[in-house]
């Protein structure tokens, strides 16, 4: 789910046009799980550029107003999501914290930084959802320090079905401020991508692992 069409279409343009997100369909990138993908999607380019990571920050706080007014704490997942988290908490003048993939080797091992508390009302910020396995990781972590976590919102999703299935198995609810389908309108309005290349797109969501090596 997206905050709206009109939003996630302008996002998608601002991470092309930032070069956030490259698209390849004749010449596709390796993933680390081996995939072969014709988009490489690196949010982390956002930090360095004021006006879209301020388009992305009033985006997240207009849609947690929104979806989830009762929020009392917003969560980051390190790491791509700690700086997002962070201005987002400011202009909705909320404490943050942070999550870890594991907790850590020393000290006192927190997977958790920041202050947490019993029954707080948690939102968890990502940069991207592909498989979802790592925002679940974190939004699990929050509900085992006794937090209530009202959903994940991430900038941008390849709106994958097993993603969604994850999440809805989970009962965590998932949105994204752009998407996947936004972003080959951005493209192909924009002339970045041919037809044909749209099509190579669009057919490759819907069996990624399997796609290029057919």
């Amino acid at each position: 789910m997206t905050n709206t069409k009109t939003t996630a279409k302008e996002i998608a343009g601002k991470l092309l046009e930032i070069g956030a997100v490259h698209l390849r369909p004749d010449q596709p990138f390796t993933w680390t799980s081996g995939i072969k993908s014709p988009i490489y999607c690196d949010n982390r380019i956002t930090m360095s550029y004021p006006t879209v990571r301020r388009q992305i920050a009033q985006a997240f706080a207009k849609a947690i107003r929104e979806k989830y007014p009762q929020a009392e704490v917003i969560a980051g997942t390190a790491t791509a999501g700690i700086p997002h988290a962070a201005w987002v908490a400011e202009i909705l003048d909320l404490p943050m914290i942070y999550v870890r993939d594991k907790a850590k080797g020393h000290g006192r091992q927190n997977q958790i930084e920041g202050a947490l508390h019993k029954g707080q009302k948690v939102v968890v910020i990502e940069d991207l959802i592909s498989t979802g396995g790592s925002s679940l990781k974190a939004a699990q972590a929050v509900a085992e320090e006794g937090a209530e976590v009202l959903g994940v919102i991430a900038i941008f999703s390849y709106q994958f079905p097993d993603a969604s299935g994850l999440f809805a198995e989970a009962g965590i609810e998932a949105s994204t401020l752009s998407n996947y389908t936004a972003l080959l309108e951005a493209a192909k309005e924009n002339g970045v991508i041919t037809a044909d290349q749209e099509s190579i797109l669009a057919d490759w969501r819907k069996s990624p692992r399997t796609f290029f090596s057919s």
